[in-house]
């Protein structure tokens, strides 16, 4: 059986060190340039030395984003970027995922130390593609969303045994062809390509016959319009021994846009399927209720297996709305007592002195706790924390000991509160 990577996305310097403690064998991130998530925080380059050092320091390895297609005006830019990377200290990147050929191979010869990875972007859909890239000088292929799992199977099959297969198993799916979408260009003029993408396919729409302009014909319509491009998210917590027969190495989780409660509630529970499938498949069968309550407790759009048993049929899209199921509410990142005991945290939605809340641990558990005071910076007792990142101390119902904070690393926190 070949060795399994649980890859977790992240979003910021904070989401990195929550996906390493909740259970990430690897993470991606972008810089502040030539990835595709342009609306997320990104990383400085002094996050993302101090993120890769943290998570070499965990045993996580991390893969910098540069799958733009890129343009002419990019190109110099690119190499001066990946001279910035070769020359990071103390750690470089493990990798660099890379869509575009002259992006690859300037990588190739400006930072040939740091490992290539092909995105997704590159509609890597035969082996053939896969061993042209292995030739090149590639260590790792990201599937195309569309292959299925027998697919990926027979590429596993006709290719080196030493290259690697990473496919996305949980997230978001995009509706245009490898997520290579001119929607959000042509409307908005940004560019999906480039990392700016509006997300046109979540947008309601109408459809209108040509010899009736103006008269608007409903398609599975609500009062809100209708979502016909709005696909369901992708989910294989359940088929983990079918990812495995099928020679993926790499389980790759969507997401840089998401949250740290997102990010850690996914990590923790794909950590715990794949940790109990190996050590007993029957294990894993019966967590799997668990699996699927963790799993929900986060904002997700329904799921679907997308293409990896077939074509994916009409039930896979959501007609009627393009909203998220959400389970909690993300509070905040509890950190490291103080000397009198009290909890930092950073207000991420408010609550109030009496409502019980919810802690997520890194192995697994759920703690419930009462909020008995809250405290801003200053020491002055507070009834609420209405203000957003706003930073306050919080006296809970449990001692410290029953939190069992894990791996803290200079009061990083670690347990995300949850209503």
């Amino acid at each position: 059986m070949r060795k399994i990577e649980l890859l977790c996305p992240a979003s910021s310097l904070e989401v990195l060190k929550i996906a390493v403690i909740y259970g990430a064998d690897a993470v991606y991130i972008g810089g502040e340039a030539f990835g595709l998530r342009a609306k997320a925080k990104n990383f400085s380059m002094e996050e993302m030395a101090e993120g890769v050092a943290f998570a070499h320091a965990h045993g996580v390895r991390v893969y910098v984003t540069a799958n733009i297609l890129a343009h002419n005006y990019d190109l110099d830019g690119v190499r001066e970027y990946f001279t910035e990377l070769h020359n990071m200290k103390p750690d470089r990147p493990d990798a660099l995922i890379i869509a575009d050929p002259a992006v690859f191979m300037i990588a190739k010869e400006v930072c040939p130390e740091i490992e290539r990875h092909v995105s997704t972007q590159a509609n890597n859909t035969n082996y053939g593609t896969y061993q042209f890239w292995w030739n090149l000088g590639a260590s790792r292929v990201v599937t195309a969303r569309e292959l299925s799992l027998k697919e990926i199977k027979e590429i596993r099959g006709h290719i080196d045994d030493r290259m690697e297969i990473e496919t996305f198993v949980h997230g978001a799916m995009c509706i245009s062809y490898s997520g290579r979408c001119l929607l959000s260009n042509y409307f908005t003029g940004r560019d999906a390509n480039k990392g700016a993408c509006t997300h046109p396919c979540r947008w309601k729409y109408s459809v209108v016959e040509e010899k009736r302009p103006g008269e608007y014909l409903p398609v599975y319509e609500n009062e809100r319009g209708t979502y016909i491009f709005n696909s369901k998210d992708l989910c294989m917590i359940e088929h983990i021994p079918d990812l495995i027969d099928a020679g993926i190495d790499s389980y790759k989780i969507e997401g840089r846009m998401k949250t740290a409660l997102y990010v850690a509630t996914v990590a923790r529970t794909y950590r715990k399927a794949i940790d109990d499938y190996l050590e007993s498949p029957e294990k894993y069968e019966a967590n799997m209720p668990w699996y699927l309550e963790q799993i929900k407790s986060c904002t997700y759009r329904q799921f679907t297996t997308g293409f990896f048993y077939g074509k994916p049929s009409e039930e896979t899209q959501i007609y009627d709305n393009n909203t998220y199921e959400k389970g909690y509410t993300y509070l905040g990142i509890v950190g490291a007592p103080n000397e009198k005991g009290l909890y930092r945290m950073e207000q991420r939605n408010k609550f109030s002195v009496g409502e019980q809340i919810e802690i997520m641990k890194p192995n697994g558990d759920n703690v419930l706790a009462t909020v008995l005071a809250l405290v801003d910076e200053d020491g002055n007792e507070m009834e609420s924390c209405p203000h957003p990142q706003q930073v306050f101390y919080v006296k809970l119902s449990e001692t410290p000991d029953e939190f069992d904070i894990l791996r803290r690393q200079e009061n990083e926190a670690i347990a995300l509160a949850k209503l």
